[in-house]
């Protein structure tokens, strides 16, 4: 199963739409994950045009997006326990908040809000964060990444 993630788009209804290779790559996705800080409902309603999404809330979401999507979310997808959450929270890093979501270490464990990429492991979870799609900050490019989850996990990001 191939599964575009994606994070803190901040995207406003001025904004330039989607990168397009973000776009073919949602054109052969089986499902999408956003990591949060989605600013605006239309987001959410554009990505469900290719793929299934799960996604969550971020710290700049309103009570609009607050309404569609919860702040964490456990999925099973071909037998990985995938948990989803944004990561944001006073003290302690973004890692370490988006570690402590989950009473149970998910297999994998997607989240956003530094706009950092990240790919590593804390013991047996894989830590995964797509990046930022349009604003880097301090990473030397946006990013998403893409997962593929069969009988081994495979993850890589995408940068722009």
């Amino acid at each position: 199963m191939k599964i575009a993630v994606l994070g803190d788009t901040h995207i406003k209804k001025t904004d330039k739409p989607l990168p397009d290779r973000l776009l073919r790559e949602l054109a052969a996705a089986d499902h999408i994950i956003h990591t949060g800080d989605v600013q605006v409902p239309e987001v959410l309603h554009t990505l469900e045009q290719h793929a299934p999404v799960t996604a969550v809330c971020g710290n700049v979401d309103g009570e609009d997006i607050q309404d569609l999507v919860p702040h964490k979310q456990l999925l099973d997808i071909n037998g990985w326990a995938v948990g989803v959450v944004h990561g944001h929270g006073e003290k302690k890093t973004t890692e370490q908040r988006a570690l402590e979501a989950f009473q149970d270490p998910p297999d994998i464990l997607v989240f956003g809000h530094s706009h950092l990429p990240l790919l590593r492991y804390s013991g047996k979870t894989l830590l995964f964060n797509p990046g930022s799609l349009l604003y880097r900050r301090r990473a030397p490019y946006c990013s998403f990444g893409i997962l593929h989850l069969e009988d081994n996990i495979e993850a890589s990001h995408v940068f722009l």
